[in-house]
């Protein structure tokens, strides 16, 4: 508890820089553990053929939704949380925990419902195969069934990062990382007493750990672990319009990232026209972007965190440097992931793949990839630090446009400039470093100091 204080203290005066790693590296630690899942994943999957890759792949994109909409929550309650911690209002932080908790519910039963009857339809969206779709919806389902519990957790893993301790969180997501490493090979592949499932293996093996997450996490907020007691915990006596107020502040980025996804949904279907090996490589080059992007989202937790109670404590221009510093931290690491991209693409993806047709594509990924790293963190992170401000209507006016920019743009320089599979890939690093551009020039006008939740 003390240690917690501790860093509550650091956040609004200690050190900057030592402060930002204290926040960070747990939930990068966590992240890079989130990566070796996913790898272990499509790791283990691949030893069923690129069919089986491609179905994970094309079942990701769908499964991105369900994130999307949990950050619709997590995004408005950390920035209440964090700005009444600050405000040393624990009644209100109270309040909003609960309220938090109740929207999880509401919308993680109905998004499993939904979810589990749409799945061929969103599947046959993005024009996966016959022999993919064997895979895929038996997997996609057991991922929507799973979709509560993902609401639940990740609305407390929310509330502890925003009071400062991103330590608890990422422990628990450790733990059941590891369950689920163990889990995959024996329900993949049958080992001992274990039934042989194939594909769907993969997303039991992540239901149950999740499961497992979801109780633990949960024991130890109503143990007091937070540092201060929330009270009435499972007194969860919804209001329509403190829910409301959630979503209005987490709405702009969570719109974005649905356009994301929607987006991805299109740029997959120009990937399966060059078949199943460029779907499978697809799948490489997404699971070693992600070693980035969830690294960056450990600093961008940061970020939002510093900047939320620093606010709440009434000092802007502490917030502001806290945000900056975070980013410059965030470029050195991808700085140095950039690099390996670059001139490791064939060792990379002979990790996850012999064939030769798919390890050609993965490599000039990999490589294209590597030149918009950077940026990406840029980007990442200023939106953490305009999440943690409340002010969420910048990214999404900077975002939602530079993601449906992809789709003309993918079709042009894939076949009227006959780049090919290619032109996928240099929509994405060309997109990301214009939005990442836009969005630093806007955070240093400062508007966001001045906003009020």
């Amino acid at each position: 508890m003390e240690n917690v204080q501790e860093l509550k203290n650091d956040i609004t005066d200690g050190p900057i820089s030592k402060t930002i790693l204290k926040l960070a590296l747990p939930v990068t630690l966590g992240m890079i553990m989130e990566f070796a899942l996913t790898t272990t994943d499509y790791f283990w999957v691949g030893k069923l053929g690129a069919t089986a890759q491609d179905a994970v792949t094309t079942s990701m994109v769908v499964i991105w939704t369900i994130y999307v909409m949990i950050s619709i929550i997590t995004i408005g309650v950390t920035a209440l949380v964090a700005r009444y911690i600050g405000s040393k209002d624990f009644d209100k932080v109270g309040f909003f925990i609960r309220q938090g908790l109740s929207l999880a519910i509401i919308f993680g039963l109905s998004l499993s419902v939904l979810g589990y009857l749409v799945t061929p339809i969103l599947l046959s969206i993005m024009d996966a195969s016959e022999a993919t779709l064997v895979y895929a919806i038996p997997y996609l389902r057991i991922s929507f069934i799973a979709a509560i519990f993902f609401f639940w957790t990740d609305t407390i893993y929310a509330v502890f990062r925003a009071s400062g301790d991103t330590k608890t969180p990422a422990t628990v997501a450790i733990i059941t990382i590891i369950i689920n490493m163990i889990l995959d090979p024996l329900l993949i592949f049958g080992y001992g007493p274990f039934p042989e499932l194939g594909v769907s293996g993969a997303a039991i093996a992540t239901t149950v750990s999740i499961i497992i997450a979801v109780i633990i996490i949960t024991i130890l907020m109503n143990k007091g672990k937070l540092g201060y007691k929330v009270e009435k915990l499972f007194n969860l006596r919804p209001s329509l319009k403190e829910m409301l107020r959630i979503i209005k502040i987490g709405l702009p980025i969570t719109s974005q990232q649905f356009v994301f996804v929607i987006v991805y949904w299109f740029l997959i279907k120009v990937v399966h026209s060059f078949g199943e090996a460029a779907g499978a490589a697809m799948g490489i080059g997404n699971r070693m972007e992600s070693l980035s992007y969830l690294t960056c989202f450990g600093f961008s937790t940061a970020a939002s965190t510093m900047v939320g109670q620093n606010l709440g404590a009434n000092k802007p221009d502490r917030a502001a440097k806290c945000a900056w510093g975070t980013t410059r931290i965030a470029i050195y690491v991808t700085l140095v992931m950039s690099a390996v991209f670059i001139i490791l693409p064939k060792y990379i993806a002979t990790i996850f793949t012999d064939d030769p047709a798919v390890l050609t594509i993965a490599i000039d990924y990999l490589i294209i990839l590597g030149i918009s790293q950077i940026a990406m963190a840029i980007e990442i992170v200023i939106e953490g630090a305009f999440s943690g401000a409340g002010d969420t209507m910048p990214p999404m006016i900077v975002m939602i446009p530079g993601s449906l920019a992809r789709i003309p743009l993918a079709y042009y320089l894939a076949y009227n400039l006959e780049w090919g599979i290619n032109g996928v890939w240099w929509t994405l690093t060309i997109t990301t470093l214009i939005k990442s551009s836009i969005l630093a020039i806007w955070f240093a006008k400062g508007n966001w100091k001045k906003k009020e939740v």
